[in-house]
């Protein structure tokens, strides 16, 4: 049997997948004039993950992740749901398990999106974004908590008995 950290990244993986597709739906129906100025408050226009590996290859000299997407954008967005995802699901019963996993996502909103990634200069201040940006993240990540925690439990439940 996996470990609690295992299944807690693969969890992440599969919250990850659940948060891009609620934030595309919404995406897909945001104003032009919403969208660009967004794209003016990222870090060289990009999501924060693809903006970290942007970072990365300018500071070894490469041009590598300049364009978008990127497989190493994509691993690096991963990660980021995989690695908290670890740490939640070792320490979920102790403190953030409520509302089924949104507690989680809301966490990792508010300390992700609108404290680390401004702070490390990975993303525009928040203030840069126009409000539906900071609500379609917060959705994101709440679908993300919410998927995270619904995968641990059927991961610990098993699969269903066969007739």
């Amino acid at each position: 049997m996996p470990t609690a950290a295992a299944r807690g990244a693969a969890a992440g993986a599969v919250g990850v997948l659940a948060m891009d597709v609620a934030t595309w739906a919404m995406f897909r129906r945001e104003s032009s004039r919403d969208l660009l100025r967004e794209k003016r408050a990222r870090v060289f226009g990009k999501d924060t993950a693809h903006a970290v590996v942007r970072q990365v290859t300018r500071a070894v000299g490469s041009d590598a992740g300049s364009d978008e997407p990127n497989g190493a954008g994509i691993a690096v967005h991963y990660r980021l749901g995989m690695g908290p995802g670890a740490v939640y699901a070792v320490q979920r019963r102790r403190w953030v398990r409520t509302g089924g996993g949104a507690l989680y996502g809301l966490l990792l909103f508010v300390v992700d999106d609108e404290l680390a990634a401004p702070l490390l200069h990975l993303a525009g201040a928040p203030n840069a974004y126009p409000l539906i940006a900071h609500v379609r993240g917060l959705v994101g990540h709440v679908a993300l908590g919410m998927v995270t925690e619904a995968t641990l439990r059927a991961m610990e439940d098993g699969p269903a008995p066969q007739p």
